[in-house]
């Protein structure tokens, strides 16, 4: 019986155990954003490294940080051969709103074939796959073909404010020849995708002031400027009616996509009628002159995700509000920083305030810069053949409009090569109620990943 047959019989066989620890990792609500629930994330980590020390392997230890824990773990048995740094995270998102969720969010529960589960898809699920293929690996071979390392963060979904102190503080723990995550979708069922860019990300809180209190209506109205008016006003000034961002020095530093990209992303096959009818909208939009795909990959966006301000209770309540609120993010590209494009959203919304009305903005906990790798890397070029030996046809090379913050740090402070080998799908309800993952998926995954490992360490240079 070869490898591979052995590796599928373990998978087989020990299917339901793997589930019910899965169950385990996924009852623990380790949501970061909420300090009601450290503990939880406390628990989480804990709980990883007990995985990591079962299966085999050693120095599997939780690490204090600034905030939440990292989780670390190795095996360098495989001497001379490439070692794999394996980051994800065990923190997940908060589960509002609660009352749309079919069954609750820390009951695991399987519907046709897809696990349900908060961090089902995002990223507990996938991470832990990558702790069940050492397993296997090792029971049946004893060994691994690579060394491998694990990196796991419990502050991904804040945007990994303490992942960068530390990389730097423990670059000698962390040394690698490729960094391993598995946090991307494929194309779709059956597709499988190598994601090569992520964008950036910063954002700000946009406050608003007019009088020291709420006024009445019938005695201040025409005498005083309304904060939500002035609000929605400026908010508005930060668009172009056609979508471009109207904010001066936006796009200076954008790096425009190639030909030979352009030709890729107009090879994917797109259906913006589908997508137009699935999310439920007459038309989609955006910037004009590029395709929906060039616009969420490879055009920075802004948007505003909250506004709030005045009476929102029943019924009406005749007031002029003092104050009214926004919150705003950017999702940048090469060669976009945070902290300049920062600078020129406030700028602008300085200069555009209108009279009567005192402004300040404050900017969110952590920021994160693009990412973009080449293709043509022999990391990447062996996770395009484990994509095509396990799910029989090629992988298409995407980008996403989404951040992992920790990408782009990693391969400024220890000049590693990402590979993105991704599993789940676009339409799991990632940060959503009822978030899945389609369990056939997890099982051709376990395959993929040890394909993987045994692909890249028959590479002699990285």
């Amino acid at each position: 019986m070869s490898i591979s047959e052995r590796l599928e019989t373990y998978f087989r066989e020990h299917r339901e155990r793997h589930l019910q620890e899965l169950y385990e990792f996924l009852r623990i609500p380790s949501i970061s954003s909420l300090s009601v629930h450290t503990p939880d994330i406390i628990s989480a980590a804990k709980w990883l490294a007990q995985q990591l020390t079962s299966v085999g392997l050693e120095n599997a230890r939780v690490i204090p940080t600034q905030g939440h824990p990292i989780v670390y773990g190795e095996w360098l048995g495989a001497a001379g051969k490439p070692t794999i740094l394996i980051y994800g995270h065990y923190d997940v998102q908060p589960v509002d709103p609660l009352e749309l969720w079919e069954t609750p969010p820390f009951e695991p529960a399987i519907r046709d074939g897809k696990l349900y589960a908060r961090g089902a898809s995002d990223d507990k699920g996938q991470v832990f796959m990558h702790i069940k293929a050492i397993e296997a690996m090792l029971k049946c071979t004893g060994e691994l073909p690579v060394n491998v390392k694990f990196c796991l963060e419990g502050e991904e979904e804040i945007g990994s404010p303490h992942i960068g102190a530390f990389i730097e503080a423990h670059q000698d723990l962390l040394a690698a020849d490729v960094l391993l995550i598995s946090d991307t979708p494929l194309w779709e069922a059956g597709q499988p995708a190598i994601c090569y860019g992520l964008k950036g990300l910063c954002g700000l809180q946009v406050d608003v002031r007019g009088p020291s209190e709420d006024l009445h209506s019938g005695l201040y109205g025409g005498m005083i400027h309304n904060p939500l008016h002035a609000l929605a006003h400026l908010l508005s000034t930060l668009f172009e009616p056609d979508g471009r961002i109207a904010i001066a020095g936006f796009y200076d530093q954008v790096k425009p996509i190639t030909e030979a990209e352009k030709a890729e992303f107009g090879c994917i096959p797109y259906d913006e009628t589908a997508v137009r009818d699935e999310l439920g909208v007459p038309c989609l939009f955006g910037e004009q002159g590029y395709t929906v795909l060039e616009r969420n990959w490879a055009r920075p966006t802004l948007d505003i995700n909250g506004m709030w301000g005045g009476f929102q209770g029943e019924g009406t309540k005749t007031v002029i509000p003092a104050e009214a609120h926004a919150k705003i993010t950017c999702r940048l590209v090469n060669d976009q920083d945070p902290e300049e494009i920062l600078m020129l959203v406030e700028r602008h919304l300085h200069q555009h305030t209108p009279a009567g009305i005192a402004l300040s903005t404050t900017g969110m906990n952590s920021a994160a810069k693009p990412y973009v790798s080449s293709i043509d890397h022999p990391a990447i070029q062996a996770a395009a053949r484990s994509y095509q030996s396990t799910y029989g046809v090629r992988p298409i090379y995407t980008r996403m409009g989404a951040s992992i913050p920790a990408a782009e740090i990693f391969f400024r402070l220890l000049h590693l090569p990402i590979v993105l080998l991704g599993f789940g799908l676009p339409d799991e309800n990632c940060h959503a109620p009822n978030e899945h993952f389609h369990l056939q998926n997890f099982e051709t995954g376990l395959q993929t990943i040890c394909c993987y490992y045994k692909e890249i360490s028959t590479i002699r240079s990285l």
